[in-house]
């Protein structure tokens, strides 16, 4: 396999302990559960590609975006109490990115597209909080925060009316950044 069809595949390696020891798992697409394959997750090397993690099953909980490089203690990094449980590849796009962000759930309220990233949603559009939005094209991740600081959230292409319906209740969204494919 050539290094450009690696890099458009994705390649993460999860290992049991911290540093990269104990056992491993080598994963190149999405995982629903690791937990068959591992008893838990402390470290993981991302060898090409670029992929979001969850620390629950079935993409579900924290998310944390992983692209190229090493992650040899993740926890006190993130400062997660559990480990990773799930991951998603992000498929590369090349293109432009379009995304309508609204103020209210099912895309009410005030509306702006972003068609770039946007380190802090309120001093750009003066909008409160983002409650629903719509991903025409491109991946991106959305931030609790302002200037990409947070929990964060996966969007990919789709229609998402109700952020809170996601498990996301009481977060709000202040910060939009474009999954770029300069990070395969």
């Amino acid at each position: 396999m050539s290094n450009t069809d690696l890099s458009m595949r994705g390649r993460i390696i999860f290992y049991e302990d911290r540093n990269f020891m104990g056992r491993s798992y080598e994963c190149m697409s999405d995982c629903a559960d690791m937990s068959s394959y591992l008893n838990k997750c402390h470290s993981c090397r991302v060898e090409s590609g670029c992929f979001m993690v969850y620390d629950r099953p079935n993409y579900m909980g924290n998310q944390y975006f992983m692209k190229r490089g090493e992650y040899a203690d993740y926890m006190s990094m993130w400062g997660w109490s559990g480990c990773i449980r799930s991951c998603r590849m992000i498929p590369m796009h090349r293109g432009s990115y379009r995304m309508k962000s609204y103020e209210r759930e099912n895309f009410g309220g005030q509306m702006y597209e972003l068609m770039d990233d946007c380190d802090s949603i309120m001093d750009r559009y003066r909008m409160s909080d983002c409650m629903s939005c719509h991903v025409m094209d491109g991946h991106g991740l959305m931030y609790e925060q302002p200037h990409y600081r947070g929990r964060m959230m996966y969007l990919r292409p789709g229609e998402y009316r109700n952020f809170m319906n996601m498990g996301m209740s009481g977060m709000r969204w202040m910060s939009m950044r474009r999954i770029m494919d300069s990070w395969y």
